[in-house]
C-alpha cells in the first residue's frame, strides 16, 4: 500500500459508449446501452439505480467480469489500459495492482477453509512469485491494522466464520488494498450491515480515499450511503446513465424524473411515523387489545461446545404484542432479535422465564403440541430466494402450508386461494406457474408475504424483509405490507435494522443490546426522545438522504 502521488492528475477510470448484451434464448437482452463515465483520482462515484438497471454488469467489466456470453463494445480504460481488449493474462496482471473488488457479500467470498492469512496473500502469491510465507504474513497484518481489525497479528490464523459481518467486510476492503490498487470497485458494500457497523465500513472507506488517494466507485441501492460517502453520482435506467452530478447538487435538485421518484422513495426518520398517523380512537384501541404474545423474563441460550461455556443470546427481555399491532424490534446482529423472533414462531426453544404466544406458554411445550398453532403464525423470511424450493412452482410454494395444515382441501381450492393471494399482493395470476428464479427479488417477497398469509394468520412475523431490496422495491411491499395489515388485521412482530422502515409500520418499537431490550415505546417516543445511549447511538449512525445533513452528523458523532 503506497501513500497517494500529489501529482497523479490523470482519470483513474474511463468508460467510452460501453455497450453490453446478452444472448439468451428469448434473444439478446441489452444491459448496458452506451454508457460513458469518468472517475477521477481520489474521487469516489456511486453508481445508483433498480435492480437490473446494469450498474453491477457495468462495475463488473471495469475488472473484465463479464460473463463469456456477454458481447461487449465500448472502451473501458483503467489507468490508460483498455480492459475490454486485454487477454486473460493481462486481465489478471491488472485486477489486484490497478484494480479491486469488494464484493457484496464477504461470507460467500471468503474461502470457509482457509485462514485469512492465507487468503489475503493468495493475491499477492499471484503478482509476486517469489514472496515468501513470512512476507506473506507480515502484509497480512499491516493489511488487517490498515482496516482497523484489532489484534492483527493474532487474528491473521483465524477463519472467516470467526469474525462478525463488518470485519469480514474490513477484511474483504484489506484485500482490495493489500497490492495497492488506486481503483477499487464496491458493490454494494453495506448492504444487510447494521446501521453502526455500515457507519464505521462508510468512515473506512472514506479513510482509504483520504489516506492512498484510491479512487471508488460505490453500487448502492441505498441513497443514505449515497449521501453520506460519494462525491459524484450517475443514476443508471435501463441500461444508461440518466443523470450525473455532485452528491450535493443532485440531492437538491434533480433534473430527471426518475431520480426524483427513486429519491422520493426513501423512508425518512420521523418523516411518517406509524404511530401518530393512527386517528385517537384507533390508538386507544391498540392500547386495550388484547396481547397475542407476551415475554416476561424471557431467557434463551444456546449449549456450550467443545468444553465451551453456553451462549445467552436473550437475557431477562419484556415485551407484548397486541391484537391488531405493529411491533418493531430493532438492534445490531447478534443482538437477539432473530432470536426472539425464531422463538415466538415455536422454532428456537426458550431456556428460562416465560413466552406465551397465543394464549399458550412456549417454555417446555412439546413440538407436537405446538404444530396445531403454527397455522396461526405466519414467517416472512429475509431472503425469499433460499427459503423457497426452487423446483416448485409459485402455485405450489404459497399453498404448501394448506397441504400441511389444510390437507381436506382439494387441488382447485388451493388454486383459488393462491390466485386470490397473488392478486391481494399485486402480482398477475398467471405468475402463479413460474419458478421462484424467474420472478426478481421484490417479487420474490411479495410471494413470499403471500405464502405468509395463505392460513389466514393472527400473527406475523417478518425478519428483515426487505433489506436488500432496492428503495423503490422495498417502497411497494413496505406499502403492501402496511394495507395488508391494516385490511386483515393480523398482528406483526416486525425485525429490522433500518429504524426509517420501522417507524414507517411499527405502532411501538422494542431496542435490543446484546440481548437485552434496553427501550420500548411508541415509535415517537424511543426515535425521537431516545432514552437510552444505545438508542441514541444507532440513531447517530443512521445516514439520511441527505449530504449536507450527514456531513453535519458525521462531524457531530466524530465529537
Amino acid at each position: 500500500m503506497t501513500e497517494a502521488r500529489p501529482d497523479d492528475t490523470a482519470a483513474r477510470l474511463e468508460i467510452r459508449d460501453l455497450d453490453i448484451r446478452f444472448a439468451t434464448d428469448a434473444g439478446d437482452v441489452h444491459a448496458v446501452d452506451g454508457v460513458s463515465l469518468e472517475v477521477a483520482p481520489g474521487e469516489i462515484l456511486a453508481v445508483v439505480g433498480e435492480s437490473g438497471s446494469g450498474k453491477s454488469v457495468t462495475a463488473r467489466s471495469v475488472l473484465g467480469l463479464v460473463p463469456e456470453t456477454a458481447q461487449a463494445s465500448g472502451t473501458v480504460l483503467v489507468s490508460g489500459t483498455d480492459v475490454v481488449s486485454l487477454s486473460p493474462s493481462a486481465l489478471r496482471r491488472l485486477r489486484g495492482e490497478d484494480v479491486s473488488m469488494i464484493f457484496q457479500e464477504p461470507s460467500s467470498a471468503l474461502n470457509p477453509v482457509f485462514p485469512i492469512w492465507w487468503q489475503i496473500g493468495e493475491g499477492l502469491r499471484a503478482h509476486r512469485p517469489r514472496i515468501t510465507r513470512k512476507e506473506i504474513r507480515a502484509e497480512a497484518v499491516r493489511a488487517l491494522e490498515s482496516v482497523g481489525i484489532p489484534d492483527a497479528s493474532e487474528r491473521i490464523d483465524r477463519y472467516p466464520h470467526e469474525f462478525s459481518g463488518g470485519q469480514k467486510q474490513r477484511i474483504m476492503i484489506a484485500m482490495a488494498l493489500a497490492l495497492g490498487a488506486e481503483l477499487i470497485v464496491a458493490d454494494e458494500p453495506t448492504t444487510a450491515l447494521d446501521v453502526t457497523v455500515q457507519a464505521e465500513i462508510l468512515d473506512l472507506l472514506r479513510e482509504v480515499r483520504d489516506r492512498f488517494g484510491t479512487s471508488i466507485i460505490v453500487i448502492t441501492h441505498n441513497m443514505g450511503v449515497v449521501a453520506d460517502l460519494a462525491d459524484t453520482v450517475a443514476v443508471m435506467h435501463h441500461g444508461r446513465i440518466v443523470e450525473r452530478a455532485g452528491a450535493r447538487e443532485l440531492f437538491a435538485s434533480p433534473r430527471e424524473e426518475y431520480t426524483r421518484t427513486l429519491l422520493a422513495a426513501v423512508p425518512h426518520l420521523g418523516r411518517s411515523s406509524a404511530w401518530t398517523a393512527l386517528p385517537p380512537e384507533a390508538q386507544q384501541a391498540l392500547t386495550e387489545a388484547e396481547p397475542l404474545v407476551t415475554a416476561r423474563e424471557l431467557v434463551i441460550e444456546y449449549p456450550g461446545r467443545l468444553g465451551r461455556a453456553p451462549f445467552r443470546a436473550v437475557q431477562g427481555v419484556d415485551f407484548e404484542i397486541r391484537a391488531g399491532e405493529v411491533y418493531g424490534l430493532v438492534g445490531e446482529s447478534g443482538s437477539g432479535k432473530t432470536t426472539i423472533g425464531r422463538a415466538v414462531a415455536g422454532l428456537e426453544r426458550t431456556t428460562g422465564g416465560s413466552l406465551s404466544v397465543l394464549g399458550h406458554e412456549m417454555h417446555g411445550m412439546r413440538e407436537r403440541t405446538f404444530t396445531p398453532l403454527r397455522r396461526r403464525i405466519g414467517f416472512v423470511f429475509q431472503d425469499p430466494a433460499t427459503s423457497f424450493n426452487p423446483h416448485l412452482t409459485i402455485e405450489q410454494c404459497i399453498a404448501e402450508p394448506l397441504v400441511v395444515h389444510e390437507r381436506e382441501l382439494g387441488a382447485a381450492e388451493h388454486t383459488r386461494r393462491v390466485r386470490e393471494l397473488l392478486a391481494a399482493v399485486e402480482l398477475p395470476g398467471d405468475y402463479a406457474q413460474r419458478y421462484p428464479h424467474e420472478l426478481s427479488g421484490g417479487q420474490r417477497q411479495r410471494v413470499s408475504l403471500a405464502r405468509a398469509l395463505v392460513l389466514g394468520p393472527e400473527l406475523l412475523i417478518a425478519d428483515e424483509p426487505t433489506s436488500a431490496l432496492d428503495v423503490s422495491v422495498q417502497a411497494t411491499v413496505l406499502a403492501l405490507f402496511r394495507e395488508l395489515q391494516q385490511r386483515l388485521g393480523f398482528a406483526a412482530l416486525f425485525i429490522s435494522h433500518d429504524l426509517a422502515v420501522v417507524d414507517s409500520l411499527a405502532h411501538r418499537i422494542g431496542v435490543l443490546y446484546r440481548g437485552e431490550l434496553v427501550e420500548q415505546g411508541h415509535g415517537p417516543d424511543v426515535l425521537q426522545r431516545p432514552q437510552h445511549e444505545y438508542t441514541r447511538r444507532l440513531i447517530a449512525s443512521l445516514p439520511v438522504p441527505d449530504p449536507v445533513e450527514q456531513a453535519r452528523r458525521r462531524e457531530a458523532r466524530r465529537r
